[in-house]
Formats: C-alpha cells, sequence, structure tokens
C-alpha cells in the first residue's frame, strides 16, 4: 500500500528534528545599560567634529595628522583586511548561486569490434554543466549574513585604526611641543645659573663671599646643564615615534604652534546613550558579535541534509557517427550526515564559545568605552584646576627669586637663599609647562575616547542604527 502525503511529511519532519544535533549552551551576558549622564562636568561643550584635530589651531599638526591617515602602516593592514573581509563576502555569496562549468574532451582511437574487425575514429563531446545546492534550511544564507557582519567589522576596525592613529599623533605632537618649551626653559635656566656662577667667582675672587658659594654656584650650573642634554634626548625620541607614525624614516618634524599658543578646544558634546554609536571600536565588537551568532547557527544547521541539484547537456561528435548525438542528465543528490564521530558536536561547541567571547568582548569594550569618557573628563576639569594654581605659585617664585636675587647682590642674604628660589622657580615652571601639555592630550583622549565624530553612517552598507543582538541559537 503505498504511503499516504500526510505521513510521508510526518516521517520527514521527524527525520530532520532528529538531524538538528544537539542544543548549544550560550553563557548569559547582561546588557550594558548607558548611565543617565556624565558623572564629571567638565565646562561648556561643542559638537564633535571628524576633523577635531583642526580645533588646535596648528597647521603643521593637522598636516602631520593628514599624512599619517596616507601613509601609517597599521592603517594599511586595516585596510587589508578590509578587502579580505569583502571578498570572503563575496565568496559567501557565490555559495548560493549556481555553478556553471564548460568541459570539451576529444581525441582519436583504434579499436577492435567484435567481429575482430579494426576500426578508427574521431571523436569529441562538449558539455555544460550546472550545479546548485538548494538553501533549504538556510545554512548558507547564515553564512552570508555571518560574512556581511564580518566586513562591517572590519570597516569599524579600519575607522578605528584611524581614530587611533590621529590621536596618538596629536599627543605626541604636543609632547613635543611640550619638550621644546621645556627646552627652551632649561637653556634660559642654564644662561641664569652661568651669570650667577660669574658673579659667585667675582665674589670670592675679590674676597666678598666664602668659596663654598662658588662650589655651590658650580654644582647648580651642572645640575641645571644636565637637564638640557635630558630634554634633547627625549626631543630626538619623539621625533623618531613620529617619523613612524606618519610612515617616514626617522627625521626632524615640523613645528607650527607654540605650547601656551596652541587653542584650548571645548569639550565635545554628547550624551552617554549616545556613546555606543558614536564609537568605532564598540561597533566592531558588536558586528563581531552579530557575525559569531550567525557563523552558530550555520553550524548548527550542519547537521541538518544538504540537497544539491545537477544537470549535464552536451553533444557526442565521432567520425563513426553520421550525425552528433545529443547527451543530457537531470538529477539530484540529498546528503546527511549520520556518523561523523562527533565532528559536527564539537564544531557547535566552538561556534558557542565562540559567541560566549564575542558576547563578553562587546560588554567589556561598552564598558571600557564609558571609564576611558569618565576618565578623560575628570582629567581635563582636574587638570585645568591644577594649571590656575600652578601659574600662580610659578608667578610667586618668579618674584620670589627677583626680591633674593637683589638681596644677595646688594650682600644682604647668602647665596643659598637666591639658590633656593631659582630650584623653587625652575620646578614651577616645568611643572606649569607639563600641566598644560597635560590638559591637551586629555583633551586629545577626550575626542578620541567620544568616537572622534566617528557614527555608524560611515560603514558602507550598514545600517546607521546599532546592530540588533539576537539571541544565539539554542
Amino acid at each position: 500500500m503505498k504511503m499516504s502525503r500526510f505521513a510521508l511529511t510526518t516521517l520527514l519532519a521527524g527525520v530532520l528534528a532528529a538531524c538538528t544535533g544537539p542544543k548549544v549552551a550560550t553563557a548569559p551576558v547582561a546588557p550594558v545599560a548607558p548611565p543617565v549622564a556624565w558623572r564629571t562636568d567638565a565646562g561648556p561643550s561643542a559638537p564633535l567634529q571628524r576633523d577635531w584635530w583642526k580645533s588646535f589651531g596648528d597647521p603643521a599638526l593637522a598636516a602631520l595628522i593628514d599624512k599619517a591617515l596616507a601613509y601609517n602602516s597599521d592603517i594599511g593592514v586595516a585596510a587589508g583586511r578590509v578587502r579580505e573581509a569583502r571578498a570572503n563576502l563575496a565568496l559567501a555569496r557565490a555559495q548560493t548561486l549556481p555553478a556553471i562549468d564548460a568541459t570539451i574532451s576529444g581525441g582519436r582511437s583504434r579499436s577492435v569490434s567484435a567481429f575482430g574487425q579494426p576500426s578508427e575514429q574521431n571523436f569529441a563531446q562538449p558539455q555544460v554543466q550546472i550545479a546548485y545546492e538548494v538553501d533549504l534550511f538556510g545554512r548558507l544564507a547564515d553564512q552570508k549574513s555571518a560574512a556581511r557582519d564580518s566586513w562591517f567589522a572590519s570597516e569599524a576596525a579600519h575607522d578605528s585604526v584611524q581614530l587611533s592613529v590621529a590621536a596618538a599623533v596629536a599627543s605626541n605632537y604636543v609632547t613635543l611641543r611640550g619638550l621644546d618649551a621645556r627646552l627652551e626653559v632649561a637653556r634660559e635656566t642654564v644662561r641664569a645659573r652661568s651669570e650667577s656662577l660669574r658673579i659667585a667667582k667675582s665674589r670670592v675672587g675679590r674676597g666678598y663671599s666664602p668659596k663654598l658659594e662658588l662650589q655651590q654656584a658650580q654644582a647648580e650650573y651642572d645640575a641645571t646643564a644636565q637637564i638640557v642634554p635630558q630634554i634633547e634626548l627625549a626631543i630626538a625620541r619623539t621625533e623618531d615615534g613620529l617619523s613612524l607614525l606618519v610612515g617616514d624614516t626617522p627625521r626632524a618634524i615640523d613645528r607650527g604652534t607654540a605650547l601656551e599658543q596652541l587653542a584650548v578646544p571645548a569639550v565635545p558634546e554628547g550624551l552617554p546613550s549616545e556613546l555606543l554609536r558614536r564609537r568605532p571600536d564598540v561597533a566592531q565588537a558588536e558586528y563581531q558579535l552579530a557575525a559569531s551568532d550567525k557563523n552558530l547557527s550555520a553550524v548548527r544547521k550542519r547537521f541538518l541534509p544538504q540537497v544539491r541539484l545537477t544537470s549535464a547537456a552536451g553533444a557526442a561528435f565521432s567520425t563513426l557517427l553520421g550525425d552528433p548525438i545529443t547527451i543530457w542528465s537531470v538529477g539530484g543528490s540529498i546528503l546527511a550526515p549520520i556518523f561523523q564521530g562527533g565532528r559536527l558536536t564539537a564544531q557547535a561547541d566552538a561556534a558557542g564559545a565562540q559567541r560566549d567571547q564575542a558576547a563578553f568582548a562587546y560588554r567589556r569594550t561598552a564598558l571600557t568605552a564609558f571609564r576611558e569618557v569618565e576618565d578623560a573628563l575628570a582629567s581635563v576639569r582636574l587638570i585645568d584646576a591644577q594649571i590656575a594654581y600652578a601659574q600662580s605659585q610659578r608667578d610667586a617664585l618668579a618674584e620670589g627669586l627677583r626680591l633674593a636675587t637683589n638681596r644677595y647682590r646688594e650682600g644682604y642674604s647668602p647665596y643659598l637663599e637666591q639658590l633656593d628660589a631659582q630650584r623653587g622657580l625652575l620646578g614651577a615652571e616645568l611643572s606649569l609647562i607639563q600641566l598644560r601639555a597635560d590638559a591637551l592630550s586629555a583633551r586629545i583622549q577626550l575626542f578620541q575616547a567620544m568616537g572622534g565624530g566617528w557614527t555608524m553612517c560611515e560603514i558602507p552598507e550598514a545600517s546607521c542604527s546599532p546592530v540588533t543582538q539576537g539571541a544565539a541559537p539554542a
């Protein structure tokens, strides 16, 4: 008795259900809830532009960053990864399309017939073959979606590298200008110490001062002179680092605006709820999570049968035939895994573990983003407060040195009093320069932490809204 259609459908459904394989457990990952507002209020804010480095008002800095974005090696590597991911997407798309091949075979042969008579022939057989896998359960579609999300992740990674390189160039340039200012102060102080040493020698030679003052003046001059080569060494290393960032051999770096004349940009505006859409590294982690979800789904569907259709058509030509003979074939096959020695189960478990890694990596990246913004905001506000006190301290010490110098020259105070005033002023001036450089570096870090004006709309073919994170299939 023939099996009814209903019974056949029920049996097929049961077989497919049995082929779906074991469930893959995935770790629960708590969602990241943005805070309502930032903890730190760093003052007036302004919109964050994509070319934020121009807000410092230094054409030399802008030229350096433009050169780095064009020739930096890390950016070139990231661009190569984007190209590779795009090629992998094209490969995944090709899997969903039919494969068409053309073949032709021919030759000359001599054989013996059943009657013992020799026969010779020239023959040729052209043929066209078509093969197509029916994506009955969506495995190929999942692979294509995973490849597309991986491409989006590589695009976001490329943008993240560009932002990091721009921030690194800006930070190193600010450090370089800070070292230039420290070198100028050190050289000026050496000149002042040289004058003090000359006066001490004159006073000791005339018997106005004990020899101890001369030794103190000489020691202080030598101690200050040591600072100059130290700063020059730091300048050389910073220039070498900048040369590497811009893709060049070590060389001198062109300077622009002095440190104290660099514009202090306003704090970039942006709510915590917008941060996850404005950072390329967060977008990269999010797309990697989406790709891992699709990969897990595709791996689990390997337990299901694969349906392939094939067809071929051609003709046979032979000198033994009066007319060519057309040949053709149409068929299909179903490949259902029965026993793989645990291979498919292991692949599914590995895909589930990769999905867990991507989920925790996304959470870590998101939490790190909020922390970096908070740290940068606190640095901007508190370093600005330190600068005000450091400026006041520097002015007070400069006036104290002037008074101590006058008293020493008039013979009302020992040289040690002037020496202490010189030491204090040098330390205050170097500290003030460092704080000014730190204040600018803190704003650079804030620009980077806020995403540098980047948006998801910059990823080709990607949605401007965050990726919807679907739960991994059980």
